[in-house]
């Protein structure tokens, strides 16, 4: 009988650091399962999340630009596929558990809604009990994802639902997955924007600039060497105040000339037109529903399941559906 997990286990134990999550320490499952003999419980998880629906469905979600045609734009799977590389360099180095960290990471943003932010805003505002895509992550791999959700382990349904700042995970992996979120975005959203002719070089904090780095590869080695720094050999994941400061400032920046108002996001009340106009219907035509949503408004409630049904869209799919029920088809009988 193969015994490469438990081969693994034991490893882990003897390499990582003593605030390392162990996958042999994992608090389990909702649901108790047989352990594999090949993968160890994270790892599992980590398999589980790649091999997803909704993890697929991510490469059609914005980021930033809603819906891009060019070929190189990001979308909420590179996105994704980003921190989880951000995240495993800085768990590798200061020996935290690497697989735990990975399945965080690629699975923080299974719940984000179409057209990104945008959609996440109006679902908040119209729906009865509120909508932020972290809480949703976290119900897609309990509830939506395959016959009954996935099944996954305590740690990493935490990183999941505990990504978004102002949380607090229960592991180290956790947090690193927030400061790799972070790190992540900032810097290839600033890429996509000089792409896009929204920004300059010249535009950025030259204060920001002169602490971080001159191009995008020099300010991720930056702010990933000063997490390594200020956190090696300690329980808790931080950075120095001055590079802390300026990462704030650079994603203040963001906020103030590409996040809000600028031709990134002209069409985002278009956007939320769409979901809102999908979420009105269908709380009105329940009929017209796929039959797995009917049946999802058993289990959760009709607002519920409307909800999970637009926030797993993708953008295209949100606006051919928009489309089939708000504009006339051509006549094309003779």
């Amino acid at each position: 009988m193969l015994k490469i997990r438990e081969y693994q286990e034991n490893l882990e134990e003897k390499i990582l650091s003593p605030y390392a999550t162990l996958s042999k320490n994992t608090k389990g499952r909702q649901k108790q399962e047989q352990k594999c003999d090949v993968r160890t419980e994270f790892q599992r998880d980590r398999d589980r999340i790649i091999h997803s629906k909704s993890f697929r469905r991510l490469k059609h979600k914005t980021q930033v630009f809603i819906s891009p045609e060019g070929d190189h734009y990001r979308t909420r799977l590179t996105h994704a596929l980003e921190v989880a590389q951000i995240a495993r360099t800085i768990s590798r180095a200061l020996r935290l558990n690497e697989d735990l960290t990975e399945a965080i990471a690629l699975g923080h943003d299974l719940g984000h809604t179409p057209f990104g932010h945008a959609g996440e805003d109006i679902l908040n505002k119209i729906t009865t009990t509120g909508f932020s895509h972290n809480v949703q992550s976290l119900r897609v791999v309990d509830f939506l994802e395959g016959e009954d959700g996935l099944n996954l382990t305590f740690e990493v349904r935490d990183g999941i639902l505990n990504h978004v700042w102002g949380r607090t995970p229960a592991t180290l992996e956790g947090r690193v997955v927030q400061f790799a979120d972070r790190i992540a975005y900032i810097n290839h959203d600033i890429d996509d924007a000089m792409r896009a002719g929204i920004l300059k070089e010249d535009d950025l904090p030259k204060d920001c600039l002169k602490i971080l780095g001159y191009s995008k590869r020099e300010r991720i080695n930056t702010l990933i060497r000063d997490i390594i720094k200020n956190s090696m050999d300690k329980p808790e994941i931080s950075m120095s105040e001055d590079v802390f400061y300026a990462m704030q400032t650079l994603r203040s920046f963001m906020f103030e000339n590409v996040y809000i108002g600028s031709e990134a996001k002209k069409d985002e009340s278009k956007a939320k037109y769409i979901i809102q106009a999908l979420y009105e219907y269908f709380m009105s035509n329940c009929d017209v529903l796929p039959d797995d949503v009917k049946k999802n408004i058993d289990r959760f409630g009709k607002e519920q399941a409307i909800v999970d049904y637009i926030a797993g869209m993708t953008d295209r799919y949100a606006m051919r559906k928009f489309y089939e029920l708000f504009l006339p088809s051509p006549w094309n009988k003779l």
